[in-house]
């Protein structure tokens, strides 16, 4: 897991050449271009896209993870609470391989809130459970890209 500022990206660059060219693109003017459809950087290995929606009650959300790709969580207005655990020490309790979408329940290891300017890698050994609610819910803005590393 790597959270940090936009501003600091670059510095993260060298660990995997896909994560490099989203790390890049960490730019306001890149991200004003992102929209709900997938915008490709490297085909099926780099893109983004942008999503809109309200946070949840903690018992409406659950961890998911994956084994292929890597992501990066974007805050652009709003903010949410996230919480990151292992895998292994997670119930499984569906999956889409073809997806690469593994869903979990159980308890965070750690636990931040993304706000706008935020930053969140999670790689595959980091399941995530995002759209949680700070202060009750809200509407939220964010990109993420999914990054292929296996």
């Amino acid at each position: 897991m790597i959270y940090a500022k936009n501003s600091d990206a670059l510095s993260y660059r060298g660990i995997h050449p896909n994560l490099d060219m989203a790390l890049e693109r960490i730019t306001e003017e890149f991200l004003a271009g992102v929209g709900s459809e997938r915008v490709e950087i490297k085909g099926g290995d780099v893109y983004a896209t942008r999503f809109t929606y309200e946070t949840l009650p903690v018992e409406e959300t659950y961890f998911e993870a994956h084994k292929n790709y890597l992501d990066i969580h974007l805050m652009l207005e709003g903010s949410e609470r996230v919480e990151i655990a292992p895998p292994a020490e997670l119930a499984e309790f569906d999956r889409t391989e073809a997806n690469d979408f593994y869903a979990y329940r159980g308890e965070g290891q750690y636990k931040l809130v993304l706000s706008p300017g935020d930053f969140l890698v999670v790689f595959p050994n980091d399941a995530h459970r995002i759209k949680m609610q700070t202060d009750g819910p809200e509407t939220v803005t964010k990109a993420v890209f999914k990054v292929r590393i296996h």
